[in-house]
């Protein structure tokens, strides 16, 4: 009889730790799940020694076109911008905004594609930059460096002022 109280005591107390060791060993990560980026640095070519030079806008305000979403709000010495994607649509239009009175329109065109992570963390999407265009006002061009967006601050757009 003792050996049996024993033993229910024994698994009394074993239970619940050995139920929390299970269920902390099979946590999901879902830390490779945020969002993809446009990760774009600025420069400029010197007009005399014609070498490429990183830039810095004095102030920078980005928004989504036909939206009230602010990107960007008023940034100052900005050299480098991180942008986001639409996942609905196949382009992302974007109002960059250095005064009142002056602004550029880039348009990004890109892919989409849906892909399973896990039944823990769900769907992520994977987006490639096909093909980018802005007004010139103050954008001279842009070239594309890595078509890949995502989120480990690689360089994708060079933005040429």
């Amino acid at each position: 009889m003792k050996k049996l109280v024993r033993l229910v005591i024994l698994g009394a107390v074993l239970c619940p730790i050995i139920s929390i060791a299970i269920s902390c060993s099979e946590e999901a990560d879902c830390s490779m799940t945020a969002r993809p980026m446009v990760n774009c640095i600025l420069y400029r070519v010197d007009p005399e020694t014609q070498y490429v030079e990183n830039d810095t806008l004095d102030s920078l305000t980005v928004t989504a076109y036909g939206t009230d979403s602010i990107i960007i709000n008023n940034q100052k010495k900005v050299h480098d911008i991180s942008l986001p994607l639409r996942y609905t649509e196949d382009s992302t239009k974007l109002i960059f905004k250095y005064s009142r009175t002056k602004s550029d329109t880039m348009v990004i065109r890109h892919t989409n594609t849906p892909y399973f992570l896990s039944m823990d963390c769900g769907y992520q999407m994977k987006q490639a930059i096909t093909s980018v265009t802005c007004t010139r006002i103050s954008l001279d061009s842009i070239y594309i460096k890595d078509n890949e967006a995502g989120i480990y601050g690689k360089e994708n757009l060079k933005l040429f002022y």
